[in-house]
């Protein structure tokens, strides 16, 4: 992929968040070189959320739990990314456009993105928003809560961004963006009529490595180029809350894994949801529906879906097979009926949801993982 060069220089500026746990975060992708940190933050219950129809542009083809975040103020190289993404260990990848420019005479930080990539790493609520991806792709964009507060953003209207050039969009929504400092979200193609600065930032998952390897093996694929590295994987999975959710739904990824299993198969461990969840099909080699025509965030096919999908957390509405809240459950309910509240019946079970030896031992291994990782 060749380097994205700037026709004029997007203006660089520092957003700083509400301090957590006692220090100021600063988040602006476009001055990480200067000091500046990413951080991932959880986003709320989901609320009233509406969902578009299965064949839609930004499907959400899997789950993914970040465990790393890679900053450069001046763009990671090809050859860094590609190193990165070669580490044994590292089970998901992606890179960011970023930069600070101006909106209405203000400045905002955006990032751009492959929708149908980054959607799985975002907050709960946020991924799970079908419509606000669609329009994403279609070219809108997406604000923080609190950009859209500060800049008196209204759904549906149109807005002028200047960076390289003046693009004017439709404000496609609001949602928890899963990092502080970010303000606006826009697709790849208008990344690059923005003039962004290509690849600024990396998101990791590796779930099979401790945060103190992957840190040192990150590193090492760089090379001393002075990226700023954050960690984003929590020290402890929450405590399973079983039917004391005060929204009544889960409200990160780790609590839906969690309260599915306890809820529709008690006896499985969380784990082996979150190992499906993360493993899509031919493992990054098939970007959309597998060959097998599965879909969503849990792979299921078609027909295994019309015979188990189900309406999960008090949801309204018939099974949707891109809604985590429903297909989380779902697979519970299927391992479940194959036999995998038990020790002896998982690697059985694991085998009913896809027939091959090889992804019984991926997924057993993953979920081994993630219990060494979370706890």
């Amino acid at each position: 992929m060749g380097r994205l060069w700037w026709r004029r220089t997007p203006h660089l500026v520092a957003v700083s968040s509400p301090a957590r746990g006692g220090r100021t975060v600063y988040a602006a992708l476009a001055v990480l070189a200067a000091g500046g940190l990413l951080h991932y933050i959880p986003g709320p219950a989901r609320g009233d959320v509406s969902y578009g129809p299965v064949q839609a542009t930004a499907t959400l083809h899997h789950i993914v739990l970040p465990d790393l975040a890679v900053i450069q103020g001046s763009g990671i190289s090809d050859t860094s990314l590609d190193r990165m993404g070669a580490i044994r260990g590292v089970r998901q990848f992606i890179a960011l456009d970023g930069a600070a420019i101006t909106s209405g005479g203000a400045k905002v930080n955006v990032i751009g993105v492959n929708a149908q990539q980054f959607r799985s790493w975002t907050p709960l609520s946020t991924a799970s928003n079908q419509k606000l991806w669609n329009a994403l792709d279609a070219g809108g964009f997406i604000a923080s809560t609190s950009a859209r507060d500060r800049l008196r953003l209204h759904k549906g209207h149109a807005y002028s961004l200047t960076g390289a050039a003046t693009v004017s969009l439709n404000f496609a929504g609001a949602a928890p963006l899963g990092v502080a400092g970010i303000d606006m979200v826009v697709s790849s193609r208008v990344s690059a009529e923005l003039g962004l600065v290509h690849n600024v930032a990396a998101l990791i998952s590796a779930p099979g490595l401790s945060i103190a390897q992957l840190r040192q093996d990150v590193s090492a694929a760089l090379h001393g180029s002075g990226a700023t590295l954050v960690t984003l994987r929590p020290r402890h999975a929450p405590p399973v809350v079983t039917g004391h959710i005060p929204s009544g739904k889960p409200t990160s990824y780790i609590q839906l894994f969690q309260e599915s299993a306890a809820m529709y198969c008690p006896g499985l461990p969380w784990t082996v949801l979150a190992a499906i969840g993360q493993i899509e099909s031919g493992f990054r080699a098939n970007p959309g529906v597998s060959s097998a025509g599965a879909l969503g965030p849990m792979q299921f096919l078609p027909s295994t879906w019309a015979e188990w999908g189900i309406t999960g957390f008090g949801e309204r509405g018939p099974p949707n097979i891109m809604d985590p809240f429903d297909a989380v459950p779902s697979a519970a309910r299927y391992l479940c009926a194959a036999g995998g509240a038990t020790a002896a019946g998982l690697p059985r079970a694991i085998f009913a949801y896809n027939h091959a030896d090889w992804y019984v031992s991926e997924v057993l291994a993953l979920a081994q993982q993630y219990q060494h990782a979370y706890g």
